[in-house]
């Protein structure tokens, strides 16, 4: 029961898939990927979790195997209702969720107003108010400059190189293998890349993301803020707010690992990880969560 499965369902309107890894029975954890990504490259979390917990990483809207959304709705309020469905369909009344990124503003925006649904939040990198940051330019401006093709897979694992230029090379493989795919002798995107660009691009001016500070400072569930040491998105002082936002929040930092902290140091990201959700999961045992 532990080794991977695929799975597809039609939530609002789109067919999404999802892997999971583990017994259903055991507690769930449900992993959301980032702006680019895809629910596979949890895959080494997973397996050192799948001993204990109900692992489930769903392809968001527009990425992976998931349809993309012929509206290119891809905002944050959409994404939450996504999750919602998701978990309903899992027929899950709590859940565990790690948010990398743009996951971990996806699950913010549905705390607030499924804020009871959480067991624990760990948020890869992730908090309110990105906007503004150096990582938050960064991205937008590899997402003006992304090609939509490449003639090779050397051609687009090179390009993967020059914009993670830290994570590990089984990382890099990864994304070649799970966000490429080849279409009439080119390398195309998985995901709705020119779609998920336009959306991000104008997101500040046409639909902001919404104020998460509630948000957090309504979870009563334990909360673990993840920020790489090199982090060019969240900052050490949003990281304290966060912090006096809700007591129940704690904060560590992974060495050698920039804002992409699973794929930078996937070794200590698995085992930080997998100490919270075992402390999480001994304490509610003993009725203190």
């Amino acid at each position: 029961m532990d080794r991977e499965h695929s799975n597809f369902v039609q939530l609002n309107g789109l067919r999404f898939h999802y892997l999971t890894w583990g017994d259903p029975g055991r507690p769930m954890l449900i992993c959301l990927h980032g702006l680019r990504s895809y629910g596979r490259t949890f895959a080494g979390l997973a397996e050192t979790l799948a001993d204990r917990f109900y692992v489930v990483a769903p392809d968001q809207r527009g990425r992976g195997e998931t349809d993309w959304d012929p509206a290119k709705n891809y905002f944050a309020d959409q994404y939450a209702a996504d999750l919602g469905a998701l978990i309903d369909h899992l027929g899950a009344e709590t859940i565990h969720v790690l948010g990398h990124s743009m996951g971990g503003i996806n699950a913010l925006t549905y705390a607030r107003t499924h804020a009871e649904r959480f067991a624990s939040l760990i948020l890869e990198d992730s908090g309110p108010e990105a906007d503004g940051s150096a990582g938050i330019e960064r991205i937008l401006k590899e997402l003006q400059t992304t090609p939509l093709t490449f003639d090779t897979l050397d051609e687009a694992r090179a390009f993967w190189r020059s914009i993670r230029p830290n994570v590990t090379d089984e990382a890099i493989e990864s994304r070649v293998a799970h966000s490429m795919k080849s279409v009439d002798d080119k390398i195309v995107w998985r995901h709705d890349q020119r779609g998920i660009g336009e959306c991000r691009i104008k997101q500040a001016s046409i639909r902001p993301n919404p104020d998460l500070w509630p948000a957090l400072s309504s979870l009563a569930c334990p909360v673990l803020v993840l920020r790489g040491a090199n982090s060019d998105y969240l900052d050490p002082a949003r990281v304290q707010r966060m912090c006096e936002t809700n007591p129940r929040v704690v904060a560590r930092e992974i060495e050698s690992a920039g804002h992409y902290v699973h794929d930078d140091n996937p070794v200590s990201f698995n085992h930080t990880v997998g100490a919270f959700l075992d402390r999480v999961i001994g304490e509610r045992g003993a009725g203190r969560g």
